[in-house]
């Protein structure tokens, strides 16, 4: 069997990892695995160190679909797949989560009357000013087996009219992977990272992501949360990697973050997870994030009014601040307070197996 995984973005391939780890696990019972990078987002950091990282073989196909406006962008990656999916001919196509990659390999696979998983199956924000929101309803529409992270993606499923038993609530490729590289994260490993010595001088610190076009694009809203971050500064320092939209938009809006604001370069996974599980809390606007903190009961603030993710508040570490100064301050203070009150509880099923359970039920249905 030909299972089809695709990637088009570095998390995307935090996600696929684990599912190409138990595939290989089983490859004496016939299972294969191809991987495609659409190259939606082009990253130069994507060596052969980082596929050894974690532990899967480069991808089998580069598409080099490159940015673009939306539809732009997916009409390229639509192009290329399809000629993967005529010269391959995979016998099952699986996408993870909501980038443009997800949707337009959905379409092409259905045409071409090859079946779609959708890992990270049923997650709702609600809000259809998010294109990740269109990208999520879109894959659902047209899937045919749905791996579900939380009861959220359940309920949204079956609401939808969604076949019961097709729906498998498997937990979360995110976690394998994040204990999978926690248990790499040794402390020679972690000497030889270049922030290695910041995280030393900086006693108690927060670290920050920020990316999202609501938090960035916007010159009146990004003021907001950058004059909230130099707020909090005084008190705390942040460890800030910056995404290149978000640079992009400092510079044209003239956004300026105070001394305490420590601003990195973006890091690879493993730099990234150094620092941020040691500290005392996390801002984000990304949902992987969300997801992880809460696995490691990392108080979490994050910077956005809704979630597709809700488990994270009902069952995690995280709070919804939006993106005003006063909501951050606000849920900055709440998350500071609780910290250290209690052992997190991780949600059900997000114990590391979740793509061992992905690949038992795609074997069995495929």
């Amino acid at each position: 069997m030909n299972i089809c995984l695709v990637a088009g973005a570095r998390p995307n391939f935090m996600k696929i990892a684990p599912i190409v780890r138990a595939i290989q696990a089983r490859k004496d019972e016939g299972l294969r695995a191809t991987i495609v990078h659409t190259g939606q987002h082009y990253d130069e950091n994507m060596s052969d160190t980082f596929f050894r990282e974690l532990g899967i073989p480069a991808p089998d196909y580069h598409l080099e679909a490159g940015s673009g406006s939306h539809a732009v962008q997916t009409a390229a990656i639509m192009v290329a797949f399809e000629n993967v999916c005529e010269q391959d001919r995979p016998d099952m196509v699986v996408v993870v989560g909501d980038v443009n990659s997800t949707l337009a390999c959905s379409i092409v696979s259905k045409k071409l009357q090859i079946a779609v998983s959708h890992v990270e199956a049923g997650l709702r924000s609600f809000d259809l000013s998010m294109p990740e929101e269109i990208n999520r309803m879109v894959t659902d529409a047209i899937s045919d087996l749905f791996f579900v992270t939380e009861q959220s993606g359940m309920d949204n499923l079956l609401r939808e009219g969604k076949p019961k038993e097709r729906i498998h609530f498997v937990g979360h490729v995110m976690i394998d992977n994040l204990l999978y590289q926690l248990g790499k994260l040794d402390a020679a490993t972690c000497e030889r990272f270049p922030a290695s010595s910041l995280k030393k001088r900086l006693g108690a610190y927060l670290f920050l992501t920020l990316h999202r076009p609501s938090n960035v694009d916007d010159p009146e809203v990004f003021s907001q949360i950058a004059d909230a971050l130099n707020t909090i500064s005084r008190t705390y320092p942040i460890v800030f990697p910056i995404h290149p939209r978000t640079r992009k938009c400092m510079e044209k809006f003239g956004i300026h973050f105070d001394e305490p604001i420590v601003l990195l370069e973006p890091l690879g996974f493993m730099e990234s997870l150094y620092l941020w599980k040691d500290a005392a809390a996390v801002l984000t606007d990304s949902g992987g994030l969300q997801e992880e903190t809460t696995a490691l009961g990392i108080p979490c603030i994050t910077l956005r009014n809704n979630t597709e993710r809700p488990i994270t508040i009902e069952m995690g570490t995280n709070v919804l601040a939006g993106n005003s100064k006063e909501g951050i301050l606000r849920a900055l203070e709440k998350q500071l307070g609780r910290s250290g009150s209690g052992e997190p509880k991780r949600p059900p099923l997000w114990d590391g197996h979740a793509a061992e359970r992905i690949v038992r039920i795609l074997a069995r249905d495929v």
